[in-house]
């Protein structure tokens, strides 16, 4: 005999009602297995793209990136969509993933920051080359003010393998020991990428000539974007042209990004009136104008990179990188160093 199509139905639909019952329960103990105590229905399908939340939700950082804070239970208000990273491990133990966007530290003074590394800081305690103690140092470093959710890009020099003006002093075209300047750049730069890969950052590396195997080519809107989702960008190769110095390469990639700050590490404490290291009576000026620094003719910085700050208002400071904890200490707005920017001179 038959069953009635009455008595179908009715039976059809407890049978869904028990697979949705059970997939409701086993999305549920997954969330809280992956560590999200707050995890609701469906909490799988929120940790890996699109949700609901009410605007001005709080995230937390997770394994995974961008979290729904527990006490923020997902509600089907707003459909947004949370990204989360990818990243594979490497044969060391470190990742390597896509980034994630940051949550900035509510004490913050500097959001975006661009860091201006020397060559010579490269060299670390060595006559020539690089230093790896000294990337293992900034690699630290620069993960401190990370972890605090600062958008971080760096400009690095050349000068521990080979600087262009004195090699023109030796015979060298001057555009021609130039280029080769801005290829010593671009090796400081693979250096420091792998090295902050090892210690979990993620980061994209952009260099101002063609070198696409080993660097991405250098688009301002790319760089802002990798910034936003939270990778470290690091310009190698100067400004692309030679009779530039990565000085003004810095100033004039932190106009580009719009960063908040410049920061000149170097390997004394500020800006003095003479070289402390010569002149042990030299006075350190807390703060000088950018016209100061110019009638003054201080060579911390070169001119060109001063006048480009000063045009735009683009504050500098110049701080020792070989204290712990000075770039932490900056974005954190304590005074550290000396400052270059408008206002009242020393």
């Amino acid at each position: 005999m038959r069953p009635s199509r009455g008595s179908t139905f009715p039976a059809l639909f407890f049978g869904i009602g028990c697979w949705v019952s059970g997939l409701y329960k086993v999305s549920k103990a997954v969330g809280q297995w992956a560590g999200d105590p707050g995890a609701g229905p469906w909490g799988l399908a929120v940790r890996g793209g699109c949700g609901y939340r009410v605007p001005g939700t709080r995230y937390r950082i997770g394994a995974e990136g961008r979290i729904p804070s527990t006490e923020n239970r997902v509600k089907r208000a707003h459909r947004v969509c949370i990204p989360r990273p990818v990243s594979c491990i490497l044969h060391d133990g470190t990742s390597r993933g896509r980034g994630y966007p940051l949550m900035p530290h509510e004490d913050l003074r500097y959001r975006r920051i661009l860091l201006k590394l020397s060559g010579e800081a490269f060299r670390g305690r060595q006559p020539y080359g690089i230093d790896y103690e000294f990337l293992q140092y900034m690699a630290q470093e620069i993960g401190s003010v990370h972890a605090l959710g600062v958008e971080v890009a760096i400009v690095v020099g050349g000068g521990n393998i080979l600087r262009g003006s004195e090699a023109a002093l030796q015979g060298l075209d001057r555009a021609l020991a130039d280029y080769i300047g801005m290829l010593a750049t671009l090796m400081n730069a693979l250096a420091l990428q792998d090295m902050l890969e090892r210690h979990g950052m993620v980061t994209r590396c952009q260099s101002a000539l063609e070198v696409k195997e080993v660097a991405e080519p250098l688009i301002r809107r790319r760089a802002i974007r990798h910034l936003e989702k939270g990778r470290i960008v690091i310009f190698a190769a100067g400004t692309g042209n030679p009779f530039f110095s990565t000085d003004t390469a810095a100033a004039l990639r932190a106009l580009e990004i719009k960063a908040q700050v410049l920061l000149k590490a170097t390997k004394v404490e500020g800006i003095f009136t003479d070289d402390p290291l010569k002149n042990l009576s030299a006075r350190k000026l807390a703060h000088v104008t950018y016209q100061d620094f110019l009638q003054m003719g201080l060579r911390v910085m070169d001119s060109t990179a001063i006048s480009l700050c000063m045009e735009h208002g683009l504050p500098v400071i110049v701080f020792n990188i070989w204290e712990p904890g000075n770039l932490r200490r900056i974005v954190l707005g304590e005074a550290v160093g000396s400052t270059i920017g408008p206002g009242q001179g020393p």
